[in-house]
């Protein structure tokens, strides 16, 4: 909870930085929508700018409007999201879009509620988008505002429990700009019906003249938390802030916002098991939810390399069993790696499993389908917990124009090198 609410307008202060430092060339800044930004503070969510400014031109280059994102299909989205990591923001972003375009006539919502009904988006994400793209006056509540406010006035207790949380809610509110925009602008009605009238889903901020700058200012609180207010080493001596800041006068920059409680993060350990056969690998497609839910990747195993070289139908998954058996192939541990999760470690041993031709495959297995060339022959799977599971044999250089998890573009280039 805060020590005392200083007599100071921060506001104001802050929005005079940013109009001489704050960020304003950033890709989603330019011709803002509610889509583009909504976009932008998806991958930004757990992600620094730099990492995703490629991923955002790329991904809105494929899709510039919801509907072209709503139309396309869960693998193209996903693809263009790999590496980017946290895979349920895809798969939440392509449903909210279908939404979109099914419930709202293709026009990305400027009604709270019903943004933030869409999947995937809290209540720092609606505030966000209809605070920088529409110049509605909503606060936010992301990372970098929680590190401001935290020093700001010496928030006591970690800032994500919820009654930190609640308190940090109200101090942002408490914060938020009363000074009018001073730039004169077009000739329109105003911005909502403007907005009402276009086939795009907003027009750029400028054409407002009679609203609060909350656009600048979520921007603004975001920047500085982003540039100064960082989480090691503030520069307190360049913040508009510092004068008022309970953090500095108290010395404690480095002790605020208090870290989350630690946890021992547990180690889990799996196989990946890679059959390789003329230039192909054979993965499937995960379910839907779950971790790297709705990617293509590798059979896993709890199994030993040592029991699955002398008991692969007793050891390995059932559908992959039954490709293998009576084939004798070559087994090749390649190296190792740890991929670390928000929760635990997984280690990874990654198992190659040498087969022989898919022309040979086809005549001793009746129950595969393979195609000639090799890429991408479709072999339809049923196990116990899925009846729509695919697996497909991708050519090792053609693998990755589908959606893939990390460990999997790493296990891959380890193939190629080999070969």
């Amino acid at each position: 909870m805060p020590n005392k609410l200083p007599p100071f307008n921060f506001s104001q202060h802050l929005l005079a930085w940013f109009d001489q430092h704050g960020r304003k060339h950033l890709p989603w800044q330019q011709q803002k929508s509610r889509y583009s930004v909504w976009v932008s503070e998806i991958m930004l969510q757990q992600t620094q700018v730099s990492a995703v400014i490629p991923y955002y031109e790329r991904f809105i280059q494929r899709f510039p409007s919801v509907i072209d994102l709503a139309n396309a299909t869960q693998d193209e989205v996903l693809h263009l999201w790999t590496g980017l990591g946290y895979y349920a923001r895809a798969r939440n972003m392509h449903k909210a879009a279908q939404r979109v375009r099914d419930e709202f006539g293709g026009i990305f919502p400027k009604d709270f509620d019903e943004v933030l009904s869409l999947s995937g988006i809290g209540r720092s994400t609606a505030s966000a988008v209809l605070s920088l793209a529409s110049n509605q006056p909503y606060v936010i509540l992301d990372g970098n505002v929680k590190r401001v406010l935290a020093r700001f006035f010496a928030v006591e207790g970690w800032p994500g429990n919820k009654k930190v949380e609640d308190a940090m809610w109200i101090m942002a509110e408490s914060l938020k700009p009363s000074t009018p925009k001073l730039t004169k602008v077009s000739d329109k009605d105003d911005y909502d019906n403007v907005s009402d009238a276009t086939s795009e889903d907003d027009l750029p901020l400028s054409i407002s003249d009679d609203k609060l700058r909350f656009d600048d200012y979520t921007q603004a609180i975001m920047d500085l938390g982003a540039t100064l207010c960082t989480r090691s080493k503030p520069k307190c001596d360049e913040c508009p802030l510092q004068s008022h800041c309970l953090a500095f006068a108290q010395g404690r920059q480095q002790e605020l916002p208090h870290k989350k409680p630690k946890k021992a993060i547990p180690t889990k350990y799996t196989y990946m098991l890679i059959p390789f056969t003329s230039g192909s690998i054979l993965m499937h497609k995960r379910p839907s939810s779950g971790i790297w839910g709705g990617l293509w990747g590798f059979y896993e195993s709890q199994e030993p390399l040592e029991t699955l070289k002398g008991t692969f139908n007793a050891s390995l998954p059932a559908e992959l069993a039954s490709l293998l058996v009576d084939k004798k192939p070559q087994i090749k541990a390649l190296e190792p790696f740890t991929h670390t999760f928000s929760h635990f470690h997984l280690h990874i041993s990654p198992i190659l499993i040498e087969l022989e031709s898919v022309k040979q495959l086809q005549q001793s297995s009746a129950t595969l389908a393979f195609n000639e060339p090799a890429p991408q022959s479709e072999v339809e799977i049923e196990t116990p917990s899925s009846t729509d599971v695919k697996s497909l044999w991708f050519n090792i250089q053609e693998a990755s124009k589908v959606g893939l998890a990390a460990p999997t573009v790493k296990i891959i280039k380890q193939i190629q090198l080999m070969y």
